[in-house]
């Protein structure tokens, strides 16, 4: 491999919040021509570093040296697009070409399109980015990174939200881009991607280096989370589910949605975990909105929480279903306020649980029990912003626990969070069911699905092709299931 030398070299990084410190003593190199990837828990430092590294945060102690002309780039992992403004504004948001003091969209259009074909993001530059399905809207992100024609690229959980045809383009740019001497900081809690990806790895744990830039072929992915959480961590354990003998709170009958549903039919009964799984655009994530009210049928029956099928997100949490969005600051969080304020929104505010006027001590020890439960590095009193991505996520698990579901509803609930927090959350999937509780999940992590679920629902074209359950459910046989479904559909 050719040797570029250091871009950027990290030493003695030290940085605080309120008493708490984020960072002690952290360092590392980063070299032009190689992946290094960043991994540890939330909470770990990981971010702190980065907004570092890119220049928006001071460290309190320590120096960031940069090789001469060196341009960065950081594609954060929730997306910082601009929803209201098309694909072609957002991929030249700061001073875009212009011509006879006009935009030159010609340009701008020129310089776009072998940037979107190198990650096979096949759009029309006029869309508003809010049009776009996650997976497109991060693609479209990283668009704009790479116009930046930058030294060092750093991004921070970026196939969180893709398909894995996406991430297979997406990991032949970073060889092409590494081949030039691009040195790139990746981010992730794939630990199966820092060893395809990375030539190089370091771990944070607690703020400190636990593992300083370790060659890929000198670890193996136990080693890397022995690093991450100094032991092993807590695994899911496999239980017989008690299904409850009662209605099942879940029934959908021949339902269709134009052009994403056609004829679906399933059940899902109290006590059970059941996943639904397919390719983007399969309809498996239209069938979640249907039981949340989010998406009106046109033809078919159901029954959620035994009312009928909900005409609105307020019909859905009335009859008793919880839901757990993929894109928890958009659909999930107030980050501007308290956890207490967010943990108490749907109960109290939403259904009236508490009463008129409820003290705001009873809501603030209501917040800590639920906190607590969670095992949450955070106050009741804490601003949600403040908190790391994990510990948000489980703000929103808190929320929705608070109103103490029949129906729990989760989209990718395990986006962007490590491998500790994602195990207390299977944890929580477990005692919900436990408690009588009917489970419906999708996950772009297979492995997940095979990790929490029952049975495994996989749809194509938005028709369900096949159940898979009991022991064939391995992430390799819901792969194939789609995949096959999906040509032979085609």
């Amino acid at each position: 491999m050719t040797s570029y030398g250091d871009i950027l070299v990290a030493q003695g990084l030290f940085k605080s919040y309120g008493g708490v410190r984020a960072l002690d003593g952290v360092g590392m190199p980063l070299r032009g021509g190689e992946v290094h990837a960043l991994v540890g828990e939330n909470g770990a430092g990981k971010s702190t570093l980065v907004r570092i590294l890119s220049g928006t945060l001071a460290a309190d102690e320590g120096v960031v040296r940069l090789a001469k002309d060196t341009r960065i780039a950081t594609v954060s992992q929730e997306l910082s697009l601009f929803s209201d403004l098309t694909v072609r504004e957002n991929l030249f948001p700061y001073r875009p070409p212009r011509r006879f003091g006009l935009l030159d969209r010609g340009a701008m259009d020129r310089a776009a399109r072998p940037v979107l074909a190198e990650l096979g993001l096949d759009v029309d530059l006029n869309t508003e980015v809010g049009e776009l399905p996650l997976a497109d809207q991060q693609l479209t992100e990283i668009a704009r990174a790479l116009l930046r024609r930058p030294r060092l690229l750093i991004l921070d959980e970026p196939t969180s939200a893709l398909p894995a045809a996406a991430v297979d383009r997406l990991e032949g740019v970073l060889r092409t881009l590494t081949g030039r001497g691009i040195a790139v900081l990746y981010v992730t809690h794939f630990l199966e991607e820092v060893m395809r990806l990375a030539q190089r790895v370091t771990v944070l744990r607690d703020g400190r280096v636990a593992l300083a830039g370790a060659h890929r072929e000198d670890v193996d992915v136990p080693e890397l989370v022995s690093a991450m959480l100094g032991g092993r961590p807590e695994q899911p354990v496999r239980r017989a589910r008690t299904v409850v003998d009662l209605p099942p709170p879940v029934v959908l009958s021949g339902v269709s949605v134009p052009g994403r549903l056609a004829d679906v039919t399933f059940t899902v009964r109290a006590g059970e975990v059941v996943g639904v799984a397919g390719l983007q655009g399969a309809g498996h994530l239209t069938a979640l909105e249907v039981v949340c009210g989010r998406t009106a049928v046109s033809s078919g029956r159901g029954d959620i929480g035994g009312r009928g099928l909900p005409h609105s997100l307020r019909d859905a949490v009335r009859a008793g279903v919880a839901f757990v969005p993929s894109d928890r600051k958009r659909y999930g969080l107030m980050v501007d306020r308290a956890v207490w304020e967010n943990t108490t929104s749907v109960s109290w505010l939403g259904l009236g649980r508490g009463g008129i006027a409820p003290s705001r001590t009873e809501l603030v020890r209501r917040t800590a029990e639920l906190t607590e439960r969670l095992r949450l590095r955070g106050g009741p009193h804490d601003v949600v912003a403040r908190l790391s991505g994990g510990n948000q996520q489980k703000v929103v698990f808190a929320k929705w626990l608070a109103t103490e579901p029949k129906i729990v509803v989760l989209d990718d609930p395990t986006r962007g969070v490590d491998v500790g927090v994602r195990a207390e959350m299977h944890r929580i999937v477990g005692e919900l069911a436990a408690g009588g509780a009917a489970v419906l999940i999708a996950s772009t992590d297979l492995a997940e699905l095979t990790e929490v679920c029952d049975r495994v629902l996989v749809f194509v074209r938005g028709r369900i092709t096949e159940e898979v359950h009991g022991a064939r459910l391995t992430d390799h046989a819901l792969a194939v299931a789609m995949q096959q479904g999906a040509s032979a559909a085609g």
